[in-house]
């Protein structure tokens, strides 16, 4: 009964210990905002990396002037012969007053619009945000990253080949 009761305390102090880190995600930093009226609504577009890079990870934030209860949103992205349907606007997961999109990314660079459809208690209105302009990606070619991220798998794989081996020639 001892030896129970220290294992399910031991597994209660290890879940709550690992959970404290999760709890820690830090809020979402806004360095960079822009002003659209989409109908009767006031929204400030929140961008928490600047400038806006392809490929690049970062937070959008989508905020009505009067918040976002009683609201709905859509957002469409587009480029010349790219659209990208966002679909409906959720509460940001970090930031949940607003609305947002968490650790998205452009997929190219070039200049991007994104069209906003918000339907509330003053009627629907539609807003666009621009001439976005999205440069090109950070760091060294999609292709030569892979390349140099696989290197350790092939180590890996070669250790095993050799191992494998040499274990089988004692066996012999």
């Amino acid at each position: 009964m001892r030896k129970t009761l220290l294992g399910l305390a031991g597994t209660v102090a290890l879940l709550f210990g690992l959970a404290a880190p999760a709890l820690a995600f830090e809020p979402v930093n806004v360095v960079h905002t822009e002003k659209v009226q989409a109908g009767p609504y006031d929204l400030t577009i929140g961008f928490s990396t600047w400038p806006v890079k392809a490929m690049q990870s970062l937070d959008f934030t989508f905020a009505p002037e009067n918040g976002i209860e009683g609201k709905k949103g859509t957002l469409t992205l587009f480029r010349e012969g790219v659209e990208d349907d966002g679909g409906p606007l959720a509460r940001h997961p970090r930031k949940r007053e607003v609305w947002g999109l968490d650790i998205f990314a452009l997929p190219e660079p070039g200049t991007w619009t994104m069209r906003f459809e918000v339907d509330g208690p003053a009627g629907a209105g539609t807003g666009e945000l621009k001439n976005l302009q999205v440069m090109e990606q950070p760091g060294p070619p999609m292709g030569l990253s892979w390349a140099i991220s696989t290197i350790p798998l092939f180590g890996l794989i070669a250790l095993i080949v050799v191992a494998w081996r040499r274990t089988r020639a004692a066996v012999d």
